[in-house]
């Protein structure tokens, strides 16, 4: 509902996602969707189901992706012997570098808008942190489910 803050943060949040991707198609030559598939798999501990969990995709989907950026040189898949189908992801040179270099680029632009808006970056960035830490409380839960947003 226009109007709410988890209707201005859902804004919010596409919105940055969008400039994201313009800055980084111009800056780095690289999608948001295929940087942040990067930047999870440095994050995720590096399995192929971690990062489709790590992402909230499938499985299918995930694959697709880790394909794409394997044949461009910015991902290793590696099959663990004895495990069925499990596949270990590690960044390449490459990869690790263009998530260094965007990432940085992303973090620099984020912080001069939020400077520029008048807020406290450092509070901001406290305060994000708590919600956050909320939320991964939440998910970790035994009752939580997707339907629940945070606590009780």
């Amino acid at each position: 509902m226009p109007g709410t803050l988890s209707y201005d943060l859902h804004k919010l949040t596409a919105r940055l996602d969008r400039a994201a991707d313009g800055l980084l198609r111009r800056e780095a030559g690289v999608s948001y969707s295929r940087f942040l598939t990067l930047f999870a798999v440095r994050e995720s501990g590096g399995s192929q189901r971690d990062l489709a969990r790590w992402l909230g995709l499938t499985e299918p989907s995930a694959s697709r992706m880790v394909a794409v950026l394997a044949d461009e040189g910015l991902l290793r898949v590696i099959k663990q012997a004895g495990a069925g189908n499990r596949r270990q992801l590690q960044l390449t040179a490459d990869g690790a570098g263009l998530v260094q270099r965007c990432g940085r680029m992303l973090e620099g632009r984020f912080e001069a808008l939020v400077r520029g808006s008048g807020v406290p970056y450092e509070e901001y960035h406290r305060q994000t942190r708590r919600l956050l830490a909320g939320l991964e409380a939440t998910e970790s839960a035994p009752q939580a489910g997707p339907e629940r947003l945070g606590p009780a």
